[in-house]
């Protein structure tokens, strides 16, 4: 049985995105259409199923980072902002994405909510494996 630590995360998360299209729970919100992910981008997503691979990622950050909050993720999510001439600032991500993600993941009982913050579930736990065993099968790692 693998871990999501023994695969490369983008398989993982690419797995994890339509995965999680098939719970009924994850959703992309309507306003999702017209919103950029941070005030670091210049347009928002070019890929019509952001939401999923936002919502995997995010999914797989509270695995390895977890417990932790909005205020973290921001940071990881965040880039660096053009600011014409002068010079480029760090930036953090968008809010309202990383905060919707995380309830409609606590929402479909993959992510618990504690005082230190959120971390995986069990059933988050074992979907994470079963998604790494997959994705191990795929490259012969096991």
């Amino acid at each position: 049985m693998l871990t999501p630590y023994d695969v490369p995360p983008s398989y993982l998360i690419k797995k994890l995105a339509e995965r999680l299209k098939q719970i009924p729970q994850i959703r992309m919100p309507e306003w999702a259409k017209f919103v950029k992910t941070g005030p670091h981008r210049e347009r928002p997503p070019i890929q019509p199923d952001w939401w999923y691979l936002r919502a995997a990622s995010v999914l797989y950050q509270v695995f390895i980072r977890g417990p932790i909050g909005v205020g973290h993720l921001r940071k990881h999510y965040g880039g660096r902002k053009s600011r014409g001439t002068r010079p480029e600032r760090k930036v953090k991500g968008g809010a309202k994405i990383i905060r919707t993600c995380l309830q409609q993941l606590e929402a479909a009982g993959l992510v618990i909510r504690t005082v230190e913050g959120r971390k995986v579930s069990p059933k988050g736990q074992k979907l994470l494996n079963e998604i790494a065993t997959e994705v191990g099968k795929e490259l012969n790692i096991v």
